[in-house]
């Protein structure tokens, strides 16, 4: 993982930026949280101006001066920044190659050429969790959903049937599965093992996509039975590359990252030595930077080579990948200044006498402080970044173990109830063709199963860890 830490963070600022007793940092938290949902819902003001004012309204309210409010939210924006900037831009890199290179598309017609009837669900939700692997949530929406609505018109399935493990599968890779950006802000803030947490994440990913997903499905189909829009299903144009990567290199190309942060988590369970020669060599090929970043080199030759692109044509793709996710970086940037913000004026600590009081367990405390950001911002990624600094003092003397299953608990919480502040909620409702009500009891009731389902598995492998 990347050296990043909260204790990193803090180091400078050991004693709070302000003298608030509890109380106040509570009534400050609950303000500067209102004041980023005010401008986002009601002024539509962008996250990142949202963010940036509410941890200055955060400060303010706790009473801390405003020269320490700002640097404690420069100084987490920057170090969010350059934790995952780099990593968010490989990742788009490698699902741009994807995309473009046709490679997504092989994925989707070889699976989809071998499953019919009660197995199209279940193909669904394994196309969406392996295209779901590098791509930021809304751009797995964007990519998979045309091909739902073609899926559901061709085979005159129910567009729930279909639809929902496809969602499922999107946004449990999202909220659970390192690289994307919440999850690994996680892992930094708290200082969970990254392939541990990986590993971990998958095995809570697995059953909670499938009951989320296809099993959900049917009775989602039942309270919503709509057709595919017929303004929203998409005519294909005319393809303008000369092939297209075959299915086995574009499903390993687009696991290697994972393979290679596994490998390197095994290694360093089996073999606990760090003079050890095999675990020194992991550790490099196993950190996220090197395991992005070679799947991305290696991509350029099995997708883009392989699609026929021309040098200037990659060169191009890559250019076209990284403009989109500029938007992204300054909001995780900026949740990450939201982060130390509050970490700063001593609400981590504040949270940390709570639970003792409590007596909530720390997964469970830290999914419930995930959900209530997500039910108040609508951000899956904010909720993930916020509650990861809130809950770090949590970490203190947890095993790796214990560490990275904290992490699944704030990434499980962070998914529950999407509803009319999430914009991924808009997409949904817009490219389905659904009411606010009709997304609500399908979409949003999928969300929530996906968190409650995650929190549960979460809770049983904290009995055996």
């Amino acid at each position: 993982m990347t050296s990043l830490s909260v204790e990193t963070l803090a180091a400078d600022a050991a004693e709070p930026i302000t003298s608030a007793g509890n109380a106040q940092l509570g009534i400050a938290v609950l303000a500067g949280i209102a004041v980023i949902v005010l401008l986002i819902t009601k002024f539509k003001l962008h996250a990142f101006l949202a963010l940036t004012i509410g941890s200055l309204a955060l400060g303010a309210f706790a009473g801390a001066p405003l020269a320490d409010t700002i640097k404690s939210f420069t100084a987490g924006l920057g170090a969010t920044v350059a934790g995952v900037g780099v990593l968010i831009a490989l990742g788009a890199i490698l699902g741009k190659l994807l995309a473009d290179s046709g490679g997504a598309d092989q994925i989707v017609d070889t699976i989809l050429a071998r499953a019919s009837g009660r197995a199209m669900p279940w193909a669904m939700v394994l196309i969406a969790s392996v295209i779901g692997l590098p791509l930021f949530f809304e751009v797995g929406i964007v990519l998979l959903i045309p091909v739902v609505l073609l899926v559901a018109k061709r085979g005159d399935y129910s567009l729930m049937r279909i639809g929902i493990p496809a969602l499922a599968g999107l946004s449990v890779m999202h909220g659970l599965i390192p690289p994307h950006p919440g999850p690994l802000v996680a892992i930094d803030a708290v200082g969970a093992n990254l392939g541990v947490t990986l590993a971990l994440g998958l095995v809570v990913a697995i059953p909670t996509v499938i009951i989320a997903g296809p099993l959900f499905s049917r009775y989602a189909a039942r309270w919503v039975d709509i057709p595919a829009p017929e303004n929203m299903i998409p005519t294909r144009p005319s393809e303008d590359l000369e092939k297209r990567p075959g299915f086995g290199v574009t499903v390993a190309t687009v696991l290697l990252p994972v393979v290679l942060m596994l490998v390197k988590a095994l290694v360093d369970i089996v073999v606990d030595d760090p003079e050890n020669g095999v675990q020194k060599v992991t550790d490099v090929i196993g950190s996220p930077l090197i395991a992005l970043l070679a799947a991305v080199v290696v991509a350029l030759f099995t997708l883009g080579r392989a699609a026929g692109f021309s040098k200037e044509r990659l060169s191009s793709t890559v250019e076209k990948s990284l403009a989109p996710i500029a938007g992204v970086l300054m909001i995780v940037g900026a949740g990450g200044g939201f982060k130390q913000t509050l970490i700063d004026i001593g609400v981590g600590r504040m949270i940390l006498d709570f639970s003792e009081s409590w007596s909530i367990p720390a997964l469970l405390l830290a999914w419930l402080i995930a959900v209530a950001i997500r039910l108040a911002t609508g951000s899956a990624t904010v909720a993930t970044i916020s509650a990861a600094g809130l809950v770090a003092p949590l970490a203190e003397g947890m095993s790796t173990g214990e560490t990275a299953l904290l992490v699944l608990a704030i990434g499980a919480g962070s998914l529950f109830f999407s509803h009319v502040n999430d914009a991924g909620f808009w997409l949904v409702k817009e490219y389905f063709g659904m009411s606010v009500g009709q997304t609500i009891k399908t979409w949003s009731v999928m969300e929530t199963i996906i968190s409650v389902v995650g929190i549960v598995f979460v809770l049983l492998l904290s009995l055996v860890l």
